[in-house]
């Protein structure tokens, strides 16, 4: 028998997660009636859920439509204990995502800005000061074509 995961979530929790995927504001009592549970037993799963940390409900907005008009990767190289390093840069208000990496790079973020100016001031006052960084590549985004939440519980 495989093991199960500490927070292996059951098929009601991944239906409710789903049905909120496709529309964040559903009313708990319009997904009890999607699938077969009461309003309360809805509001009480999604509580858990949220309190857990297996997911959040949000607005997710356009950037450029929020007055934010750059937007990047960064890879970035570093010595010493990346963790910490991931840590400090996950504090930065303009970062929005950041992942430990294998490869070429030790750190990958992305940043939210208003402008090239601001780029560059983060680039060179925020990340490049800070201890154990040796490099940094920009990675500037063009247009975004695709960014989804929905993938679903699989």
């Amino acid at each position: 028998m495989p093991e199960q995961l500490p927070n292996a979530l059951d098929d009601v929790s991944k239906a409710i997660i789903e049905q909120l995927q496709e529309d964040g504001r559903r009313s708990y009592s319009a997904i009890g009636k999607a699938i077969g549970f009461s309003e309360a037993a809805v509001r009480q799963r999604v509580q858990k859920l949220t309190d857990t940390g297996v997911m959040q409900i949000v607005a997710v907005t356009d950037p450029v439509q929020v007055g934010f008009n750059r937007q990047a990767m960064i890879g970035i190289k570093c010595t010493g204990d990346s963790q910490k390093l991931a840590d400090e840069l996950a504090m930065l208000g303009a970062v929005d995502y950041v992942v430990l990496t294998a490869g070429s790079f030790d750190v990958l973020i992305e940043v939210v800005c208003e402008n090239d100016e601001h780029l560059l001031n983060i680039l060179n006052k925020d990340i490049r000061t800070l201890d154990g960084v040796t490099s940094t590549e920009t990675l500037v985004y063009l247009k975004l074509v695709k960014q989804q939440y929905n993938w679903g519980t699989r």
